[in-house]
């Protein structure tokens, strides 16, 4: 890249092509990549992949595409790079769901420490555990939040709150992962559903029976995830 050639304006190409947005999806098609980028959104924010979110911005003064993975309330800076095409192809091949290592030999301007520390550490689920144990808004929930998060294994999935139920998604960068909603509806009675099963219903499910319902209905998708990985 000349520095000097693109002194005033270091994006001259994206300049071109209308802005960020634009330059990604001409430069995804003339490459033939698929970043996930809909025809009709105007902020490069929000492309979907099993690893979250992906979204790139530019900075100021200087020639740098930085690339961002993120869920609700969680994120992380990958990278950056002066290069569209390269970014482009990193795009396309972390949402193809090319290993991380691998991902790390092909694209040098990937740093990818942070993110998989924070994985290997169980981010950011025992932080989004820590938070609603702690808020004050889900109080009526906290005797549930506390029982769950009791347990070995259900307290590795990722809780969020749905109205008055708990969400537990077993990867929290994965959005297609198996998920259960679980609501206490009286003292002492609960009603589940396994997220986007076939002919998934709400069950009412006796006390002594939920965690050992709630492992099974969250372990099959479990296996699938680590095989992925």
């Amino acid at each position: 890249m000349d520095v000097e050639t693109h002194a005033e304006d270091p994006y001259p190409d994206v300049t071109a092509a209308g802005g960020l947005v634009a330059a990604l999806r001409q430069t995804a098609e003339a490459r033939g990549r698929d970043i996930g980028l809909s025809p009709y959104v105007t902020e490069a924010v929000g492309m979907e992949s099993r690893r979250g979110y992906l979204s790139v911005d530019t900075a100021s003064g200087e020639r740098l595409f930085r690339l961002r993975t993120s869920i609700p309330d969680f994120g992380w800076h990958i990278g950056g790079t002066d290069d569209l095409e390269t970014l482009v192809d990193a795009i396309a091949a972390w949402r193809e769901g090319v290993p991380l290592d691998a991902l790390k030999a092909r694209f040098d301007f990937l740093d990818l420490d942070e993110f998989t520390g924070a994985l290997a550490s169980g981010e950011p689920t025992s932080s989004q555990w820590a938070h609603l144990l702690s808020s004050e808004y889900y109080r009526p929930q906290r005797n549930l939040l506390r029982r769950l998060h009791a347990d070995e294994v259900l307290r590795t999935a990722f809780p969020t709150m749905t109205h008055r139920a708990v969400r537990l998604q077993v990867d929290p960068m994965d959005y297609t992962s198996r998920q259960a909603l679980v609501e206490e509806t009286d003292e002492g009675r609960y009603s589940t559903v396994t997220v986007g099963a076939p002919g998934a219903t709400w069950t009412e499910v006796p006390d002594e029976q939920l965690i050992a319902y709630l492992r099974t209905a969250l372990h099959e998708n479990r296996l699938q995830c680590e095989k992925r990985r």
